[in-house]
């Protein structure tokens, strides 16, 4: 995704305020959420950019794309979309959005139930 980008400074470290973007993965012109919050990764898809350093905080220099790999839900109830960049590995988590893609978001939510690690057969013998 290429991006508008400003730094702005917030305690005690420099965020990063993406305005408007054209999403690299899908090709959607991303702007604010639907509730107006600045948005973070294409609602379409949920992929994003790695433009934050997420570590030791500011930029990134990896500029890598960042793949949706699963979804979480914190303590407060909140979903959270757990991205991965395919350039540097690092993890980040971006919070659920409103106009997100409700299909893509319970396709990743129920697939360690669809296709868990162990054999399902191995329940019939408990």
């Amino acid at each position: 995704m290429s991006s508008n980008t400003s730094a702005r400074q917030s305690d005690p470290h420099t965020t990063l305020r993406i305005d408007d973007f054209s999403c690299a993965w899908c090709g959607l012109t991303v702007s604010t959420t639907a509730d107006g919050a600045r948005r973070d990764h294409c609602p379409s898809c949920l992929h994003s950019q790695h433009v934050a350093d997420h570590v030791e905080g500011g930029p990134s220099e990896c500029h890598g794309r960042m793949s949706p790999i699963a979804v979480a839900v914190v303590r407060d109830g909140d979903w959270r979309i757990i991205l991965r960049c395919v350039r540097c590995d690092e993890l980040v988590s971006h919070p659920v959005r409103v106009d997100d893609n409700q299909l893509i978001l319970m396709r990743m939510a129920v697939r360690p139930l669809a296709q868990p690690p162990f054999p399902l057969e191995a329940f019939g013998a408990l």
